[in-house]
Formats: C-alpha cells, sequence, structure tokens
C-alpha cells in the first residue's frame, strides 16, 4: 500500500496523462514486477546473479612453457563461450590486477625456487601489501622440476599470497613437473568445469527485458581524464617515435572506430623565447574571442605559434614590412628574421593568428576490453625549417605528456566506421599508425567472443624496432582472434614491401573472404597508402573475378553501400 504522499503524485501523474502514456506506464510497470520476480528467482537458486564473462591468464616463464600453457588454456576456454584475455606477467598492467574478478596464473620456479625475470614485477607487486583483492577468484598452475629442492617454490607463493590479499581459489593450486601436460590439462579441466558451472547456472532462467526509453545524447561528449600510461613502442635504433598513450576518465563512452579529440598546448620554453625575443609583458592582457587573456596564456593554450600557414606568414610580412619568402615558418623564426616593429604591432599580430585547432587520433582501445579508459597511437612528426629538425605541434605535445597528468578530451565519433556482426568476417589494413583502429576492433572482438574470422594486414620499417603491438598481434593469434596475419616491413631488404604487395600475394584467399561476405576496412595515412591500397584492391577484384576495370569499380562502389568497405585516413 502507498503512503498518502505517494499516492497523491501518483494520481496527479495518471490524471496529467494520455491514454498512451498510461498504457505505456502499465506495461512498464509489468515487466518491472516480471523482472523482479525473475531475478529473486535465480538469487534463491544460486545464490549469485554473476556469469563468467571473461578470465584473464597471466604466464611468467623462462623457456616459453608457460605462454604455450596459456595461450593453449585460452582457446580451450574460448569453445565454451568463455573469453579469455592471455597476458605475460612482465606486460600486465599492475594496476588491473585490483580489477580482475576472474585471473589464472601460470608460473614456472626458476634456479634456487626465484621467479622467473618475466614474473619478477608480478611477484614483487603481490607481496607488497597494502591492498585487497576481495573480488578476485583465481587458481595458479605451477611449472618447475623435481630435481631441484625448492619444487615450484614460485607458485606456491604466488598461490599463497594470493589467497592472503582475499582472493578466493576456483580450484586448488595444481604442481607439474617436466612432464606436465597431463597434470597442467587435468587442472585447466577443473577450473573450466567450475567456471563452466557457473556461468550456466547464472544465465539460466532469461529475464525478460524492459523496454526503457533511452534520452539521446547530442553534441560532443567531453571528459577531463588521468594519462595512466606513456610508452614508445618503438625499439632502440628506430627511426620514429610512436606513443601509446592510455588515458583513464569517468563515466567514459565510446565505441570502437570512434576518435577522440585533443587541444595541445605550445612548448612552455617555446612561449617564453617568442616574449624574450620582443621584449613583451607576459602578464599583460589582451582582448582575445570576447574574453581577456595574458600574452603568456594566449601564446601557451589559444595560437597556434608553429609552423605557420604561406597565409598567415605573407599577412605577417605585409603588416610588418618585410619581404618574406613564400613558404610556411614558425611564429620565433619569424621573430628573429623579420622583427616587428615594437610590442603593440606584435600583440596586434597575436590576436590575429589562428586558434590551435583540435586533433583527432583514433581510438585504440576496446569499450569492453579497456573499461573506463581511452587509448591512442600518436607518432611524432618531424620536419626541417632552415635546416633545423622541428616537431609537430599535438603529436610533440603528446610525446611528452607523463604519467598522472590531467588531460582533457573528447570523443568524436564516426558512425562510418564499425565493427561488422559479430558473426561476420573482416579484413584490415592497417599500417604504421593505422594500426589503432584494428587493435580496437580485435580487442572488441576478444572480449565479446564474436565469432567472425579477422584478417590484418600490418606495415612499417623494421621489424625488430618498429613492429607495433607485436606482442597483443602474437597472442591474438596464438588464441585464435585473428585468423589471418600478413606482415610488411619496407626496409628489412633491399626493396621497399609494402601492405598492398602483401594483398596481391594473398589476392586469391582475399578476393574469397570478400565474396564471402567480408568487410574489408583502410586506416592510416591517406597519401599514398590509401589509394595504394584501393588500387590494388580494384586489381585483385578485377583479376580474381575476371571482370573488367568499370564492373570492378562497380563492385567496390556496390560493397561501400552495404557498408563493407569504409576507410579512416587521414
Amino acid at each position: 500500500m502507498l503512503g498518502e504522499n505517494k499516492f497523491k503524485i501518483l494520481l496527479d501523474l495518471v490524471a496529467a496523462s494520455t491514454k498512451d502514456e498510461l498504457i505505456w506506464m502499465n506495461g512498464y510497470l509489468n515487466g518491472i514486477v516480471q523482472a523482479s520476480a525473475a531475478q529473486s528467482s535465480i538469487a534463491t537458486a544460486t545464490g549469485t546473479g554473476t556469469g563468467v564473462g571473461k578470465i584473464t591468464i597471466v604466464y611468467g616463464t623462462e623457456t616459453g612453457n608457460s605462454k604455450r600453457l596459456a595461450t593453449d588454456f585460452a582457446a580451450k576456454a574460448k569453445l565454451h563461450k568463455i573469453n579469455a584475455k592471455v597476458v605475460g606477467m612482465d606486460q600486465y598492467r599492475l594496476t588491473d590486477l585490483s580489477k580482475e574478478e576472474y585471473l589464472l596464473a601460470v608460473v614456472s620456479t626458476h634456479g634456487e625456487g626465484e621467479p622467473p625475470i618475466a614474473a619478477k614485477k608480478f611477484y614483487d607487486h603481490i607481496h607488497n601489501n597494502g591492498f585487497k583483492l576481495e573480488q578476485l577468484k583465481y587458481s595458479v598452475l605451477a611449472l618447475g622440476d623435481t630435481s631441484y629442492p625448492l619444487f615450484c617454490k614460485t607458485g606456491e607463493e604466488v598461490d599463497e599470497q594470493l589467497n592472503k590479499l582475499g582472493g578466493q581459489r576456483i580450484a586448488p593450486m595444481q604442481k607439474c613437473d617436466v612432464d606436465y601436460d597431463d597434470d597442467a590439462n587435468s587442472w585447466f579441466s577443473s577450473v573450466l568445469d567450475k567456471l563452466v558451472l557457473k556461468q550456466d547456472v547464472a544465465t539460466s532462467p532469461v529475464v525478460p527485458s524492459i523496454n526503457i526509453p533511452v534520452v539521446k545524447k547530442t553534441g560532443k561528449q567531453s571528459y577531463t581524464g588521468t594519462v595512466i600510461n606513456h610508452i614508445n613502442l618503438n625499439d632502440r635504433g628506430s627511426n620514429k617515435e610512436t606513443f601509446h598513450i592510455e588515458i583513464a576518465a569517468e563515466n567514459l563512452e565510446y565505441q570502437c572506430g570512434d576518435s577522440i579529440g585533443i587541444v595541445p598546448e605550445n612548448d612552455s620554453q617555446l612561449v617564453t623565447d617568442i616574449i624574450q625575443a620582443v621584449n613583451a609583458d607576459g602578464n599583460k592582457s589582451l582582448d582575445y574571442k570576447k574574453e581577456k587573456v595574458t600574452v603568456y596564456e594566449l601564446l601557451k593554450r589559444k595560437i597556434n605559434i608553429v609552423y605557420l600557414t604561406e597565409r598567415l606568414v605573407q599577412q605577417y610580412a605585409a603588416a610588418t614590412g618585410h619581404a618574406i619568402p613564400t613558404g610556411r615558418a614558425d611564429l620565433l623564426y619569424l621573430l628573429q628574421h623579420y622583427p616587428v616593429k615594437n610590442t603593440a604591432q606584435f600583440e596586434k599580430l597575436l590576436v590575429n593568428l589562428n586558434a590551435i585547432s583540435p586533433r583527432l587520433y583514433t581510438i585504440a582501445s576496446s569499450p569492453s576490453a579497456h573499461e573506463g579508459e581511452v587509448h591512442i597511437v600518436a607518432v611524432r612528426d618531424q620536419y626541417f625549417l632552415d635546416e633545423k629538425k622541428k616537431f609537430g605541434l599535438c603529436s610533440d605535445y603528446l610525446g611528452q605528456l607523463k604519467a598522472g597528468k590531467k588531460q582533457s578530451f573528447f570523443v568524436q565519433p564516426n558512425k562510418r566506421f564499425r565493427l561488422p556482426a559479430e558473426h561476420k568476417d573482416m579484413i584490415m589494413v592497417g599500417p604504421g599508425t593505422g594500426i589503432a583502429a584494428f587493435r580496437s576492433f580485435l580487442a572488441e572482438r576478444d572480449a565479446t567472443g564474436a565469432s567472425g574470422r579477422n584478417w590484418l594486414f600490418f606495415g612499417e620499417q623494421k621489424f625488430t624496432t618498429d613492429f607495433l603491438y607485436q606482442t597483443e598481434i602474437q597472442n591474438w593469434y596464438d588464441t585464435g582472434v585473428l585468423t589471418k596475419v600478413s606482415l610488411a616491413f619496407s626496409r628489412d631488404q633491399p626493396e621497399k614491401i609494402y601492405v598492398q604487395h602483401k594483398m596481391l600475394e594473398e589476392a586469391a584467399a582475399l578476393y574469397r573472404w570478400i565474396e564471402d561476405g567480408a568487410s574489408f576496412f583502410v586506416c592510416g595515412k591517406k597519401d599514398p597508402m590509401s589509394h595504394d591500397v584501393q588500387q590494388t584492391l580494384l586489381h585483385i577484384i578485377q583479376q580474381q573475378g575476371n571482370k573488367t576495370a568499370e564492373q570492378a569499380m562497380h563492385y567496390l562502389e556496390e560493397m561501400e553501400k552495404e557498408g563493407r568497405y569504409e576507410k579512416d585516413v587521414y
């Protein structure tokens, strides 16, 4: 029975509602009652409403045995609709441990009972008390050699410590000798039986769905997050610097294929040099776009002062009376070589410069696999001005970000670049930083257990220094997420080999995939890469499909209309 106040509110609502609205409310309330009853029956029968959606398998190894077992287990788990992420303990992000619900650890023992070098970081972390893992369900497979007195010592200590931190064992730790296959498989079968049983119980019966109206958001969604990881993906000796950057933010929403926009800031030293070059007062306030901004803030955060366009350079020339050659230039270069008459002229020039525009970066993370985080990949752009090496504004800014720094950004949706249905195949061509979109796609398909086949074409300069996300790509291939991988490293042989050359080598298979309904995606540099890839694709369609050039073009246009040929190029 409702209280008097609630009953009055209900009467007022009913009196103010139309017939259609009352019918909708009746259905909505009925759905809530049914769902509540169904949830109660599940809770009574099982004591829980949570199934096993995904597990993480970490491995620590010296010889590679732990990695092989971990990847085998992941493949078996996926056959039972359990999504498994495999990661080496040396690559595992330790801050994720407190978020894990299901964790399997496969670890060997090295030397006199010591953890392998690759497991040391993980081992030390869990032994530094001060945190709890009360939601963690785990089990440990320990590899060792009974000829050593401290047989499986590392595995024992990992198992014991996870339990001390509050973790609950899914299954008892299993020790394995040199001949480990039978014991390892028995252990995993025991773990899998419990996970599958928990999943089956938790997902039945089906709870009636309730259709609740969704309020659509409009406009770009803006966030302020914290940089939690910043890594140069290139190895020593590379000609490039490619940064993997992770930002955590609350209430973050995006889809695979979207981009984030970042407004960079100018280098502080460059700003100081400009102010000193003209003896300006950095604290003086100027009128800029209907607000008061200091000279320093204007130079630091508002206007673009590097690599000015030819139009702006000539505008500067006209204002100062200098004859300046046509071309692009930095503001500091202009001030040093073609000085302004006075600070008043300098200030007038400043407020007429272009505002810093946002730079868009294709998201390299997955909403399902990297909850609450967005990842991007940015290569540090280089150019030469007056025979001096310079760097692009935003790529240089991103390259200097540090973990812990606050960073604002917005999400830019890209509705024309979306994953196909989970059972559909896809072919992805993403050389260089074009890998970003496909790291997102593959991580999402891995996390959600999508059944469609996946074929990745990736290219860079050198295998040893420029194979971006090599470990992740290898793991996806080992666990069956990636069906095929075709690699092109242009500088590893006298003749340059690019992704389009690898497409030609696989022409027959590639055309079969397309004929079977695969979607074809391209991400990366527009010129010349995307043009070369499209011309190669047309050639393959013409040759393998026995078509004329005109028919091949029509075929590709039809793919595009169906949403099966999509590009995210820049």
